[in-house]
């Protein structure tokens, strides 16, 4: 039976710990977007032994590539970006204190070993709602590298975020319980 949570970030490990597939999570405080081209430059700073444009431990990096803010909004459309494109990245930035990550769509066996073997859960959010999810966000500043445009890496403020745990720390995937939830055995 799936619960829902309150949490706000930065997330400790006792917060995922707690987190099991299915659970509904209310996200609120400080998410960084992040996509391909942003990961493989934190990758290759962690690599280099250089300082990263923001904190890991306990972070939660949102997928998305926001559309630009309509007059007196933060930020516009903030849909979820597919994640899988992050999977060769992932495990090393969880593996320094990455605690979730928000996207849609499935992640390789890699990001969810590392998962639970480094306690970070993987969080789906509605794709097709990026207008509605949008509105959670209460303000965004780009961080590093705006020449990446809507790839640039911002910290946003969220307010109750809605998501759904998708992997947890125990390896549960919750796309594969629905798939044998519905199998012919």
């Amino acid at each position: 039976m799936s619960q829902t949570y309150n949490l706000t970030t930065p997330l400790s490990e006792a917060d995922v710990k707690q987190l099991k597939a299915g659970d509904i999570v209310n996200l609120t405080g400080v998410l960084y977007t992040a996509r391909d081209a942003a990961h493989k430059r934190i990758v290759d700073l962690i690599a280099e032994g250089k300082d990263l444009p923001f904190d890991l431990n306990g972070a939660v990096v949102y997928f998305v590539g926001p559309t630009p803010p309509k007059p007196g909004e933060p930020i516009g459309s903030a849909g979820p970006t597919t994640s899988y494109r992050m999977d060769s990245y992932s495990p090393t930035l969880i593996q320094h204190g990455l605690r979730g990550m928000i996207g849609k769509g499935k992640r390789n066996e890699a990001v969810k070993e590392a998962c639970k073997k480094d306690g970070a859960v993987y969080f789906g959010a509605t794709g097709g709602a990026g207008a509605l999810l949008g509105k959670r966000i209460k303000s965004s500043e780009v961080i590093a590298y705006p020449e990446l445009g809507p790839e640039a890496i911002r910290k946003i403020e969220v307010e109750n975020f809605p998501v759904t745990v998708i992997n947890d720390t125990f390896g549960a995937d919750l796309y594969q319980q629905g798939r044998e939830q519905y199998e012919v055995k």
